[in-house]
């Protein structure tokens, strides 16, 4: 099958699905939306797909969703917004139930949305030079996939999103939970793929069922009710329009994105405290 925003490969029994938008940082619209999800669906069928890495093209993983697009899109209200933050949202938590294990395998910047994805995988993998970060309230948007709380408790997810941090280096996330290994930036892709191989190696029913059993431990605390909600808390945000991003919008539209951005953080100290 032919994609314009995705590349996927078949490498024996690992499917590689590399976000393919290198000349806007692999921003994820809504074009790629659909072909996730429909290359997750063809695996789906295929039993002799095993494992699934998910990588950038380029320097970087993804700056999260398309700020781009939706400023030219202008959905505005509660109605107008519901289909787009629920494909959003379905997508990132394909990763988190697909039946086989996920692997992110992040360089370079891996942002908002795109953060959320590879907080969903099952394993994550970053180059030294990968950093992360949920910025959405800096810009006044809301969070999608509210999944980092449950990865590294409140006070870190609090500081992080509350403070719109966005260069949360790779040996940080590591130390919160949020990144497995952290290897040479010309590594990365030998040991995902590695990585991919080994539990391709075992039972994939076993596997499957004991991802399932790992989930559920989250599952059992609420976690898919509590991302519902939060999820829908997004919408009321994102449906009555922040100021801010009414303002940020504005500029970017008279001026550019890069401009609307340097508005952004020119409002902030130059060291968060």
């Amino acid at each position: 099958m032919a994609f314009t925003t995705i590349i996927v490969e078949t490498l024996g029994p690992v499917l590689r699905l590399t976000l393919n938008r290198p000349e806007r940082t692999n921003a994820i619209n809504q074009a790629m939306l659909g072909e996730i999800n429909e290359a997750l669906d063809t695996a789906e069928r295929d039993p002799s797909v095993r494992a699934v890495i998910v990588r950038g093209a380029g320097a970087a993983f993804s700056s999260g969703f398309d700020l781009k697009e939706q400023m030219e899109r202008r959905p505005q209200g509660v109605e107008q917004w519901r289909p787009v933050l629920r494909k959003d949202f379905d997508t990132v938590m394909r990763f988190w139930h697909f039946p086989r294990p996920t692997i992110a395998a992040v360089r370079g910047p891996c942002l908002a949305g795109a953060c959320e994805l590879a907080l969903a995988c099952d394993m994550t993998i970053a180059s030294e030079d990968a950093f992360f970060g949920e910025p959405e309230l800096k810009f006044g948007a809301g969070i999608v996939a509210m999944i980092l709380p449950w990865i590294v408790g409140p006070k870190a997810a609090k500081e992080i999103i509350l403070l719109g941090e966005d260069r949360v280096p790779a040996a940080r996330a590591r130390e919160l939970g949020m990144v497995n290994r952290i290897v040479p930036a010309a590594e990365l892709d030998e040991a995902a793929l590695t990585m991919a191989q080994h539990v391709a190696a075992i039972d994939p029913e076993l596997v499957k069922e004991t991802k399932r059993a790992i989930n559920r431990a989250l599952e059992a605390q609420n976690m898919l009710p509590a991302l519902e909600e939060a999820l829908a808390i997004d919408l009321a945000i994102e449906g009555a329009g922040s100021p801010d991003k009414v303002q940020f919008f504005d500029i970017a539209r008279r001026d550019g994105l890069k401009a609307a951005l340097a508005w952004r953080d020119a409002r902030f100290p130059k060291r968060s405290p």
